[in-house]
């Protein structure tokens, strides 16, 4: 790897005049968990910023990546260049941190700042010591996530969210002291975009996503950012047909189940919201009938407006908004045709609606799997996949057009987006090009003597 060829010339030459260089952070931990990373971080210790920025133009083209925390990096490398330093907080904003940069700080002093003790160890560029003044290790080893310093992990409230998607990602646990500190922190004044960028990378990086709502629900964090998320908690339901709990825990292992099909959905990121937000509706949908059955009808219509809700908290992307939502709307009706062997029609009009018909296959797969009752049967998905085919079929069979209807003599109108809708109904009912065009001028010409017929019969009489 070129980076880590720059910084072994970048040891070699600070070593001469006397300081040292460490791998720090992220990159320490990978390569301990067996894992590589393209990104390095290192520290340089015990020389000046002058002479450190020197050094590196001898090694390329040194640019500012964060002049406020003095951080440098080579152009065109992931290669960032740090020196030791002290931070306060000093604002509410991330960056209204107070920086001094120390260069003959301790490893020990300046290794405090940082927020977990797998983050904080520290490797000798040269020699591949391991630097690890903070239990690291042990907590690698333990599968544990704790904090290093009480007095100023709170300083950065986006830790919360650090600490839920690394528990996701790595399948760590908080230690018990991480929770309680995290629960009496503030996180209201975080942006969005820093809590979607950390949500984001659980959901597309974790086996089981589901831990980072679990983390931030044991930290009693859900609420803030996830509201609609947290609704769920308590909400029945039918236990003949969802024995693993509350609606909260089913959508848990939803997004569960999404994960192992991530891999096969055109959206990966979108099909993974969709997976949360799938049963948002049931929040106000269930009711407890007089017999005592639990049942949530039109739980997929009453969700649409709180997953648009619930997006919107953390993103103004629209097609991420419209999917999410048309996901939300359809996400019943898949295993429903399936299991009722629907007729072609009803699943080509269906994938036609959709705004991705592969991943809402996928998305009813998740939903049928996320139970801890019976197994998910195959035979539903090969059912769909089938009928998908026969979807991408037909719509490439020939369509009755507006240039079509404009040769037929009609004038461009508000009646065309009908017509064309009906157009496509009739494709997708197997009717050739030219008959469909032929019931639609007849439809048409229909409901147009209709209307001449009302309108005579309301026209005011002339009586004499």
């Amino acid at each position: 790897m070129r980076e880590t060829e720059l910084a072994l010339r970048l040891a070699a030459e600070v070593a001469r005049e006397g300081g040292r260089v460490y791998y720090v952070g992220g990159f320490v931990r990978d390569r301990r968990m067996g894992v590589e990373t393209k990104d390095i971080d290192v520290e340089v210790y015990g020389i000046a910023p002058a002479r450190l920025r020197q050094i590196l133009s001898a090694l390329g083209d040194v640019l500012e990546k964060g002049a406020s925390f003095g951080v440098l990096t080579l152009r065109h490398t992931n290669l960032d260049v740090a020196m030791p330093r002290r931070e306060s907080r000093t604002g509410e904003r991330h960056t209204d941190f107070d920086v001094r940069v120390d260069p003959y700080l301790s490893t020990r002093e300046a290794s405090r700042r940082r927020d977990f003790t797998i983050n904080a160890m520290l490797m000798d560029v040269l020699t591949g010591e391991v630097l690890d003044p903070w239990g690291g290790l042990r907590d690698l080893e333990a599968g544990v996530l704790r904090h290093v310093a009480a007095d100023t992990f709170p300083e950065d409230a986006l830790r919360v969210f650090r600490a839920a998607q690394f528990a996701a990602r790595f399948g760590f646990a908080l230690a018990p002291e991480t929770v309680e500190l995290c629960r009496g922190m503030d996180v209201r004044a975080l942006s969005r975009e820093r809590v979607f960028e950390e949500m984001c990378k659980a959901l597309l990086k974790a086996e089981q996503p589901s831990v980072f709502f679990d983390a931030l629900e044991k930290t009693d964090h859900l609420p803030e950012f996830f509201p609609e998320i947290d609704a769920l908690r308590g909400v029945a339901q039918n236990p003949r047909y969802h024995p693993e709990g509350d609606v909260y825990r089913h959508t848990m292992l939803v997004l569960d189940q999404a994960a192992k099909l991530r891999p096969r959905a055109k959206e990966p990121l979108f099909f993974m919201l969709a997976a949360l937000c799938h049963d948002l509706g049931k929040a106000n949908a269930t009711r407890v009938e007089a017999d005592g059955r639990i049942t949530s009808h039109m739980h997929a219509v009453t969700g649409q407006p709180l997953a648009e809700r619930q997006m919107r908290r953390l993103t103004d992307n629209a097609r991420l908004i419209r999917y999410v939502t048309d996901m939300v709307a359809n996400h019943m009706r898949p295993n429903a045709m399936a299991m009722s062997n629907s007729k072609k029609k009803k699943t080509r009009l269906l994938f036609d609606a959709s705004v991705c018909p592969e991943d809402l296959i996928l998305l009813a797969h998740a939903d049928a799997a996320g139970t801890r009752g019976q197994p998910y049967d195959e035979r539903q998905e090969r059912f769909l996949l089938e009928r998908l085919e026969d979807w991408r079929e037909a719509a490439a069979m020939p369509m009755v057009t507006g240039r079509d209807l404009i040769d037929a003599g009609l004038a461009p109108g508000e009646d065309f987006q009908e017509m064309l809708a009906r157009a496509r109904e009739l494709r997708f009912a197997g009717i050739t090009r030219e008959n469909a065009l032929k019931q639609i001028l007849a439809e048409n010409a229909q409901k147009a003597a209709l209307s001449a017929a009302r309108k005579s019969a309301e026209a005011p009489q002339n009586k004499d």
